[in-house]
């Protein structure tokens, strides 16, 4: 498997969906392109299921770098993209060519993935212009969080409607190759996606979007106590793994362990 970033084009062509997860790392990465997922984001969500911290907003350009370059070498065959973190790219067009730039070059990722609209349309023209793909996010931006007061959803109000079908054909045509539609209603995530040309990647707007997003440890439950209302678990991994930490312990307590 050798994913580009024709993959995108050709699915919205063909309307075939397209699949999509996070990853952090090098076990994570290596076990979604064995899979068959060929497109990874390392998102910044690392700073939530990885980190234990409350939002996205303390990660640092240095951690995305440290975790691309994991993720990189763990699926070598797959498309990678860096979700650039809070404030690496908003200040200016050349500070998102610094920090862009710095992620390309250190972890080898193949594109980046920057929050925001209308905002941030000159610093997606740049990096596209020197050859740097560019996934753009709208919707729920949890970079923004303080912003809305929380993680609902987005898109309420007809003003809001407007605003994020707006949004979403500027960062097309400033050269954005597709565009993540958080936690929006089902029926404007699907007016969006008729309105682009690009690819649209779902995470909490339904069925409609070009493909979908999900975090690797919501899919896995990896975090018992813990299920989004945006995702679906397919397996109950934390659970099997405390039940298989809990059975190691107990051997070595009884002196069990290898004592065959």
């Amino acid at each position: 498997m050798n994913t580009t970033i024709n993959y995108f084009h050709e699915s919205k062509l063909s309307a075939e969906p397209i699949v999509m997860v996070t990853a952090y790392d090098f076990t994570m990465a290596a076990l979604a392109e064995a899979a068959g997922i060929g497109a990874l984001l390392v998102g910044d969500s690392l700073g939530m299921v990885v980190q234990g911290k409350a939002s996205t907003l303390s990660v640092t350009l240095d951690e995305i770098i440290y975790h691309t370059g994991m993720v990189v070498r763990g699926a070598p065959g797959s498309f990678v993209l860096a979700d650039m973190p809070f404030m690496s790219y908003q200040v200016s067009v050349e500070a998102a060519l610094e920090a862009c730039g710095r992620v390309m070059k250190e972890a080898l990722a193949q594109g980046v993935k920057l929050e925001g609209g209308a905002v941030i349309c000159p610093q997606i023209k740049a990096l596209v212009g020197t050859g740097i793909p560019v996934m753009g996010h709208i919707g729920l931006q949890p970079q923004s969080v303080h912003l809305y007061g929380g993680f609902g959803k987005r898109g309420k109000t007809q003003k809001e409607r407007e605003l994020l079908l707006r949004s979403a054909r500027l960062v097309e045509e400033a050269g954005a190759f597709a565009l993540v539609l958080e936690n929006i209603s089902h029926a404007l995530a699907e007016e969006i996606t008729a309105a682009v040309r690009i690819p649209t990647i779902g995470i909490g707007a339904g069925p409609a979007c070009s493909g979908q997003i999900q975090v690797f440890h919501d899919l896995l439950g990896l975090q018992p106590d813990y299920q989004p209302r945006h995702s679906k678990r397919y397996a109950a991994i934390g659970e099997s793994i405390i039940t298989a930490l809990n059975s190691y312990a107990a051997d070595v307590r009884q002196g069990q362990f290898l004592s065959k």
